[in-house]
């Protein structure tokens, strides 16, 4: 009797250099990093509100643990979500409800979907939103002077004429990005500035650019922000050990943030009074946790496709949605509600390799 058969002919993308437990560790020292930065420009706020993140997604996955005698602690899954989440976060935002933001990331979206690898959201992405939406006069307030949030209430306000250029627009209406004084931050801040001045003249020069010093604070802000904008410098260090240690596909990144960065060329100067092809990559890719976002949330594998067309189109739409909401929506953190909206639609894009991409009909 003729039955169906299934054949797999293509590998799943889940061989990965580093296990799963490495891999998490390494997410959990990049953001780390970013946080210790941002950490000494705000009297150790951010710090304060990581390890209040940290605390609750340990005690929660204790205590889901225990009934079910498991040990889960041990794989960092639950430190390195913390960490991301306190990253996605105001410097200035009430520890408590990061630890809130935590214990539902780990207990609602983590575990209930049956843990690691079988939740469809991204745990911090998912705190996030629940931190956002359900304290959103505490989280707005948060960042209320930070320049992006500056920056969006000017081009609400209405059209600008500064030739596109986002720090110009925030120049003009009182807002900046500020580089902080105190004593160990200059040292970092002298640091940065000497691998600036190098790109200027020592690269820059062959093509008679120069980029403006402004820029420089991009990377050491002193202000009010997500922790992830605030400690850039460190971040970047960070992904560049994780993509080193092949704790992750790089190729997945890069494929967000070339789809992001053409589009911010080409028409991110258009909703501030520019011209078409005149936007500022080097702001949209430095700024809206554009940076976190690419290298810990989209390349996650847990919360991603499995195969390799799946995986490259995901991150190339969540670069699109990222653009779009951002510059066309005009929110600041547009990154993040780009991946969340994407993972979403992964059970269905999982189905669909099921179906399509890993197996196909035969006759026995």
């Amino acid at each position: 009797m003729p039955a169906t058969t299934r054949i797999l002919y293509q590998r799943p993308l889940v061989s990965l250099a580093r296990s799963t437990s490495a891999r998490m560790w390494l997410v959990s020292l990049c953001a780390g990093l970013a946080v210790l930065q941002s950490a000494l420009t705000d009297s150790f706020s951010s710090l304060f509100i990581a390890l209040a993140a940290v605390a609750a997604a340990l005690l929660s996955e204790l205590l889901v643990n225990r009934p079910l005698k498991l040990r889960t602690v041990q794989d960092g899954s639950a430190v390195a979500s913390a960490l991301v989440l306190a990253l996605l976060l105001p410097n200035q935002i009430n520890p408590a409800l990061a630890a809130l933001g935590a214990v539902f990331a780990m207990v609602v979206v983590k575990h209930s979907f049956g843990g690691l690898g079988t939740n469809w959201l991204n745990p911090a992405v998912a705190g996030w939103l629940f931190i956002r939406f359900s304290w959103p006069a505490a989280f707005d307030t948060a960042l209320e002077s930070s320049p992006l949030t500056v920056l969006s209430a000017l081009l609400r306000s209405g059209a600008w004429d500064a030739g596109g250029s986002p720090l110009n627009i925030l120049t003009a209406g009182g807002g900046s990005f500020s580089v902080p004084a105190q004593t160990i931050a200059t040292v970092l801040s002298s640091a940065v500035n000497t691998g600036y001045s190098a790109l200027n003249h020592m690269i820059l020069s062959f093509s008679g650019a120069e980029l403006s010093g402004d820029y420089l604070n991009l990377f050491i802000s002193g202000g009010p922000g997500i922790i992830a904008d605030r400690g850039l410098f460190a971040l970047l260090l960070g992904t560049i050990i994780i993509t080193a240690s092949q704790a992750n596909r790089a190729w997945i990144p890069a494929v967000f943030l070339a789809v992001y960065t053409l589009l911010v060329r080409f028409f991110g100067a258009l909703p501030m009074g520019g011209a078409l092809g005149n936007g500022d990559m080097i702001f949209g890719l430095c700024s809206g946790g554009v940076i976190a976002a690419a290298f810990l949330l989209v390349s996650d594998p847990a919360t991603g496709p499995k195969s390799v067309i799946g995986a490259a189109a995901v991150a190339a739409a969540t670069g699109l949605l990222a653009f779009f909401l951002r510059y066309a929506g005009i929110e600041p953190y547009g990154a993040f509600f780009a991946v969340a909206l994407m993972n979403t639609l992964i059970p269905r894009i999982r189905d669909f390799e099921n179906r399509r991409v890993y197996m196909k009909g035969g006759r026995r």
